[in-house]
């Protein structure tokens, strides 16, 4: 009887959590992305559970908090594709999985698994903000590789006789699909929506978040408020760029053999040593030099 009883019980409570789960995404309004970009791979594998996240929760987070996360999203080109909210969303479903998954690992391991469980799950929490960090670093330097040939885009244009304007235009007609041709085409489309042509760079240049942009912009906009021509000032910030970039890829050049230090001396110079070594023990065996039993024993083995 008692076991009837519970369950009957359990049978209720699982109804009950399963229909509280249903009604907790049914809920969740269907969101219009027709024009927004898609959200990353691993963001998309849990959409379901981040939109019913930010639906039910997202009312608590704090202004301030969701005013950070916007600009880090915006610097890292991703404020197209996920809502600052829907982030700090997966910041606590990354942060549930992986402490579910470190309770169960180590719960097989038998070691101590609550403290390994909320270890994994503060490094769930921080793992999509790793994700951001790495996408801004990204997007900062395509901006600072592509930025010259821009720059010498637009050069060319206005030295033909057309303003500003007209050469962004063209530098984004004549270019390929990258994070430089997106602002640029934002900055045409502010333009056009009525805002002037000073604030809108000043726009992207608060975008961007890269310091090479911003001292373009500022040129671009000291040069107009003064009057001076754009042409030879934007032909020597190209030229400057283009030196920056030189520099720091001998930079990187340099650091290389340092680098390598590490994989050499714990990957490449251990298996070196070995199969020197057993040529070594090879010879002495074969000429009689060593005659230790178990080595020659294992040397000879099976044969």
């Amino acid at each position: 009887m008692n076991i009837i009883l519970i369950s009957i019980v359990f049978g209720l409570f699982m109804g009950l959590a399963g229909w509280q789960i249903y009604r907790m995404f049914h809920e969740v309004p269907d969101e219009d992305r027709s024009f927004l970009d898609q959200p990353a791979m691993g963001f998309k594998l849990v959409w379901p559970l981040i939109a019913a996240v930010e639906h039910h929760w997202g009312k608590y987070f704090s202004h301030a908090l969701v005013e950070a996360v916007y600009i880090r999203l915006r610097i890292a080109g991703k404020d197209f594709s996920i809502m600052p909210k829907q982030f700090i969303a997966a910041k606590i479903v990354s942060a549930t999985i992986f402490s579910v998954f470190g309770l169960v690992l180590f719960a097989m391991l038998g070691n101590a698994v609550m403290t390994m469980a909320l270890l994994a799950g503060v490094g769930g929490y921080y793992y999509p903000e790793l994700w951001l960090k790495e996408a801004a670093a990204r997007r900062k330097a395509e901006i600072f590789r592509k930025l010259p040939f821009y720059l010498d885009i637009i050069t060319l244009a206005i030295e033909a006789g057309t303003n500003l304007t007209g050469g962004l235009t063209q530098a984004v007609a004549k270019s390929g699909d990258s994070p430089l041709r997106s602002e640029f085409s934002r900055v045409l489309r502010d333009i056009r929506a009525g805002k002037t042509r000073s604030e809108s760079l000043k726009a992207m240049s608060e975008r961007s978040g890269s310091s090479t942009l911003n001292g373009v912009i500022s040129s671009m906009i000291q040069a107009e408020r003064t009057g001076s021509s754009l042409g030879p000032i934007l032909r020597a910030q190209a030229n400057q760029i283009r030196n920056e970039r030189f520099l720091k890829a001998e930079k990187l050049a340099m650091e290389a053999p340092v680098k390598l230090l590490g994989p050499l001396l714990m990957f490449i110079f251990p298996c070196t040593f070995m199969v020197l070594g057993f040529l070594l023990v090879s010879k002495a065996i074969l000429e009689g030099a060593i005659t230790w039993a178990p080595l020659v024993w294992a040397y000879n083995w099976p044969g």
